[in-house]
């Protein structure tokens, strides 16, 4: 027979779990997570240099935070198109909790970055755009918010996104960490890990949403500078001091936890956590799938594509190498 929970017992969602959670007192909602095993197989499969490694970690937690939050069907993409050493990131959600990602650099500026400290998300990415795109599959409108990346962290993009884009005061933390544990067959062995949290300020009067960069904002009349008629929300500005007091090493230390970390946090205004989505390192190629874009070429860019009598496609999300004999597109080898 099952042990009936103790008054304030709960269960842990532990790693590659996405935490909802609300704090009713302030008005804010959010989602919090720590990644483990599912970044670290990402990761490790790519081999990128450690700080092409991080931002890729970054843009995975941050686009499971904001995926894991809409409820369809469909596929969930953030993607940054920027100048930059590191100049293009691509995370893939499927809904409900399928992850697959990868990066594009150039290796010469990464190393000059590199050597001249500047090895930053803000100083690898350089200036661009990230996109947000929403898809719920065949018959439907995608749908893609844009916004400027210009010299900033991703977490700074994000929060500029959902103030401009959306309307809706945000702040977002993100981290990412390699952590060393004693191996069984002696020494050490080195993992990833990533975590975050992002907390949203939803009252039910939309007018206290209201913030200093929002687009038509009320100024009232005789103010010369609008500054001077901004008077921020208290609720939102406590949400920002505590998220602000968030570690890093917090953020991604599987002994602090999601549940104990929204505890410290917001305990004494009272946090409410809900049940976890799982997210999983899981690519959706198949051979079928590539076959079927394959099979949209052309006869000349599929004579193009031949190597030795065979047509070659590696996934760029996975590694999985798959091989086409021509004639399987009606062109001779």
């Amino acid at each position: 027979m099952a042990e009936t929970p103790e008054l304030g017992e709960f269960g842990f969602a532990g790693d590659d779990a996405v935490v909802p959670f609300a704090v009713e007192a302030l008005d804010a909602r959010g989602r919090a997570v720590q990644l483990g095993t599912m970044v670290d197989a990402i990761l490790e499969r790519h081999r990128y240099p450690e700080p092409v490694s991080r931002l890729l970690a970054e843009m995975i937690v941050l686009t499971v935070l904001l995926g894991t939050s809409l409820k369809f069907s469909g596929k969930f993409i953030a993607q940054t198109q920027t100048d930059g050493p590191v100049d293009l990131l691509v995370v893939d959600f499927t809904m409900p909790s399928s992850v697959r990602a990868y990066a594009r650099f150039d290796e010469e500026r990464l190393q000059a970055a590199v050597a001249a400290g500047e090895a930053g998300p803000a100083a690898l990415l350089g200036n661009g755009i990230l996109a947000l795109t929403i898809d719920q599959g065949e018959h439907t409108q995608r749908y893609q918010g844009i916004v400027e990346l210009s010299g900033n962290s991703l977490e700074e993009v994000a929060e500029t996104y959902f103030r401009q884009s959306e309307q809706i005061p945000t702040t977002v933390r993100l981290a990412v960490a390699r952590i060393a544990r004693r191996a069984e067959t002696g020494g050490f062995a080195e993992s990833w890990r990533a975590g975050g949290l992002i907390a949203q300020f939803l009252p039910e009067a939309p007018e206290r949403m209201r913030v200093r960069d929002l687009p038509g904002g009320d100024v009232p009349e005789g103010a010369e500078d609008p500054a001077d008629a901004f008077v921020p929300d208290d609720a939102w500005t406590e949400v920002q001091a505590l998220v602000g007091t968030v570690e890093p090493s917090e953020l991604a230390d599987p002994e602090v936890g999601v549940e104990r970390l929204l505890f410290r946090l917001f305990h004494e205004r009272g946090v409410r956590v809900f049940p976890p989505t799982p997210v999983l390192d899981d690519c959706s190629c198949t051979r079928e799938k590539i076959q079927g874009v394959l099979s949209q070429f052309g006869p000349a860019e599929i004579t193009e594509s031949i190597e030795d009598g065979r047509i070659s496609v590696t996934c760029e999300f996975c590694g999985e190498h798959y091989e086409f004999a021509p004639e399987e597109f009606g062109v001779e080898a």
